[in-house]
């Protein structure tokens, strides 16, 4: 009895699995070819942190306060700051954090007295060492998000001998 009781459970699985298969056959296709076709990011996505630039400035408004650094749970963020030359108050001249341990839960933006902190929407971050998720994002800031902290992938085999 056990036996046809199995296999009447075992056939009605097979069934339903094959609703959904059917089902699903008609539907459209959600794989994006990802190197050839760009993703599209929804207005809610929370990639990394970076600094905004500001229009008036042109750059950050971080005044090194060290908010974000005394929020942050994970406690990755580093900031150091300078006096600024013939004005009043400190600005931020390092700004790192380490992603690899950072929880992306959005304190250190939300506690910014200056609001110069924001999600990033880029979404194309790579690293092969925890040494790569480490930023510095005055740097990038700087030197532009793409020059700045991408990790270069060494040729392998053939011909790898003649570039280093």
């Amino acid at each position: 009895m056990s036996y046809v009781n199995e296999l009447l459970v075992g056939g009605w699985s097979l069934v339903e699995g094959m609703k959904v298969t059917f089902r699903r056959l008609f539907h459209p296709l959600v794989t994006v070819q990802y190197p050839r076709k760009r993703l599209e990011m929804t207005t809610s996505y929370r990639g990394h942190i970076e600094l905004k630039t500001f229009a008036e400035t042109g750059t950050h408004k971080c005044i090194s306060c060290g908010t974000c650094e005394k929020m942050c749970p994970s406690g990755v963020i580093t900031v150091k700051g300078e006096k600024v030359v013939g004005g009043k108050g400190k600005a931020a001249v390092y700004w790192e954090i380490d992603f690899s341990k950072c929880s992306l839960c959005g304190i250190c933006v939300e506690s910014c007295p200056t609001e110069t902190l924001q999600y990033s929407k880029e979404y194309q971050i790579v690293g092969e060492t925890r040494a790569d998720c480490v930023f510095d994002l005055i740097a990038r800031l700087t030197n532009g998000a793409q020059q700045s902290r991408e990790p270069v992938v060494e040729p392998k085999g053939k011909g790898a001998e003649a570039s280093a």
